[in-house]
């Protein structure tokens, strides 16, 4: 069975989208077959790989037709699940429609277990599933939450960086308690880091502080071919392999691979 982890912070300009696309190409590029989730209404995510425009068959119709347990089968699955430039990675896209299902979810049966229907039965055939969630605590999100096998929180090396944060581990303390009691942190990547800033430091310090061992080793420089590579619809690993961003996600990978934080 695969592992589900997912990227969420709900503080905006974090690298979470980055960390979801660039993780979850690593996993690829280490043969490990491996799904993107988008479930983010922005498509950030579909986007950074390849695809530009918004697809018929998105997130939003698999979870439409995940209302109904007994529809989510592989066979029903099948065309939602995208190819990408990686041959172990393929994407379920998303775009703007996925707004309007926070709506049509608030009055749904069983609403936080639409996405968990398709992870338990994709979880069969990869490796890895990576989900990029909405910057919100919202419906999406506890989805997101609920179908998790743990969660990544990708943490800024900037003031502020700590905002917000005790409301998404006490978000992700409710899920354990009423949704999902096998969720786990997978642990707080710092991302943006530059260690010609004394900042960049203190913030490291203080993160680790507050969430000791649950801090990946590998931190996420500041980098120019890594806010430049979703521009040309690639993970970063196949714009530019020998850029600092492109090692930094690598050894993320590993470190996740390997158990090690």
């Amino acid at each position: 069975m695969g592992k589900v982890i997912a990227i969420c912070n709900q503080k905006g300009g974090v690298g979470k989208t980055t960390t979801a696309i660039n993780l979850a190409a690593n996993f690829a590029a280490l043969e490990k077959k491996t799904l993107l989730i988008d479930m983010d209404p922005q498509g950030n995510a579909s986007q950074g790989l390849g695809y530009l425009e918004s697809q018929e068959e998105d997130v939003h119709e698999a979870l439409e037709l995940a209302e109904s347990p007994d529809a989510i089968t592989k066979t029903a699955l099948k065309k939602f699940v995208l190819k990408t430039d990686l041959d172990y990675l393929n994407v379920i896209t998303s775009g703007p429609d996925l707004s309007v299902m926070e709506l049509e979810l608030v009055n749904a049966m069983s609403r936080e277990h639409r996405l968990s229907r398709i992870t338990n039965v994709l979880k069969e055939e990869f490796e890895y599933i990576i989900i990029d969630a909405p910057p919100s605590l919202n419906l999406l999100t506890l989805n997101v939450l609920t179908a998790a096998d743990s969660v990544l929180i990708p943490v800024q090396c900037e003031y502020y960086a700590l905002q917000g944060l005790a409301e998404l581990f006490n978000t992700i303390r409710l899920v354990q308690k009423n949704l999902n009691n096998h969720l786990n942190i997978e642990g707080a990547l710092l991302t943006m880091y530059d260690n010609r800033l004394s900042l960049s430091r203190q913030v490291a310090e203080e993160v680790r502080n507050v969430i000791p061992e649950r801090v990946f080793k590998v931190m996420i420089p500041r980098n120019v071919k890594l806010s430049e590579a979703p521009s040309h619809g690639k993970p970063v690993i196949l714009y530019d392999v020998k850029s600092a961003g492109a090692q930094a996600y690598m050894k993320l990978a590993e470190e996740i691979i390997n158990g090690v934080k």
